[in-house]
């Protein structure tokens, strides 16, 4: 479909199965594999409207939401979902498969990093998330083995056979070339990750998570934490791991780096506020889950023999922070661990 096409189709849509009358649709910001719209009804509402491409699970696009529904009645602040008449959360017709959500009015992505109040807010909310995940029918939480959150030995076969394609083929660029020299660097790296991840404890606990809880799909307003969105189907993964994730994004930890050691303690302490059921070593364990989970991944070291139409310049930048803040992490483990001790202990 043309772009026109696909407006036209969203506001045939909308009355059809949502009973929404719209009053203007207009194309909104791109998702990572969506087309999204921007709706204003003939109440003056605005409602986000996500399109999926062909090929889309939408079973589990369907399982996502209704995780998402879960969250918000906890009190988590998740957009509510617009139903279709007939109850369901995701329709197809007119050759299109579509979602509609209320619109977050002023917010904005956490993509530039955390500063000030918003590591203790962004912990806060994560706290309260994984308080109400943790009830959720898919299962309760559960301990796992370090290994299913950090595997340094399939981190290093992964790295092995990608520097094997990077050998075979002729992948041009100057993003594929640092990829190469950093994927070189990551395995030569391994023992020394698999040293530091031996100081974690045995187990650490999984659980429903977002499941991808990166910046993008936190926004804000002001320092405060206007709505997680793009949850992911339930599925259990490390609490600590996921809490990582957001709070040391790589931006924040190299953009502020007197700062982000203070802006985690403060993340982790509002956590253990909205979520005093994870365990002390779990959060104690944060930096460092987040450093090995960095330093064990491909990602986007691969993306140019993968993906080669994902590598743009916004990729670029964050391939090259992460990697970057990988190594300060590593190097200021202990005092940031001994900071986290201090406020937990």
């Amino acid at each position: 479909m043309s772009e026109q096409s696909d407006v036209m189709a969203v506001a045939s849509i909308l009355p059809l199965f949502y009973r929404i009358t719209p009053a203007s649709v207009s194309e909104g910001p791109a998702g990572t594999a969506t087309r999204n719209y921007l709706v204003r009804d003939s109440d003056q509402r605005r409602w986000f409207v996500k399109s999926y491409p062909a090929g889309t699970d939408l079973e589990g696009e369907r399982k996502a939401l209704a995780l998402g529904e879960f969250a918000r009645l906890g009190g988590v602040p998740v957009p509510a979902v617009r139903r279709t008449v007939a109850g369901d959360l995701v329709v197809s017709a007119d050759g299109m498969a579509v979602s509609v959500t209320a619109y977050v009015e002023g917010a904005q992505t956490a993509e530039g990093g955390l500063s000030g109040d918003r590591w203790a807010a962004v912990g806060e909310v994560v706290g309260q998330l994984h308080r109400v995940l943790a009830h959720h029918p898919a299962g309760p939480p559960r301990p796992v083995p370090v290994r299913e959150v950090c595997d340094v030995k399939r981190a290093g076969q992964r790295l092995e056979r990608l520097l094997a394609r990077y050998a075979e083929g002729d992948c041009g660029g100057a993003f594929a070339v640092w990829a190469r020299q950093a994927a070189a660097q990551r395995l030569e790296a391994l023992p020394a990750v698999a040293a530091l991840l031996k100081e974690l404890p045995v187990t650490l606990t999984s659980q429903v998570v977002h499941g991808d809880l990166a910046s993008p799909n936190v926004l804000v307003r002001g320092q405060e934490v206007a709505a997680l969105i793009d949850l992911r189907p339930p599925g259990h993964r490390c609490a600590a791991w996921e809490l990582g994730r957001i709070v040391l994004d790589p931006r924040s930890v190299l953009a502020r780096p007197d700062d982000w050691p203070v802006g985690l303690a403060s993340a982790v302490a509002a956590y253990r506020a909205a979520n005093p059921a994870l365990r002390v070593e779990d959060l104690l364990s944060v930096p460092r889950v987040a450093a090995g989970y960095m330093a064990c991944s491909v990602y986007p070291l691969s993306e140019p023999l993968d993906d080669p139409a994902a590598v743009t310049p916004a990729l670029d930048a964050y391939g090259r922070a992460r990697h970057a803040a990988t190594a300060v992490l590593c190097e200021r483990l202990e005092d940031v661990e001994e900071v986290l001790r201090d406020l937990l202990c």
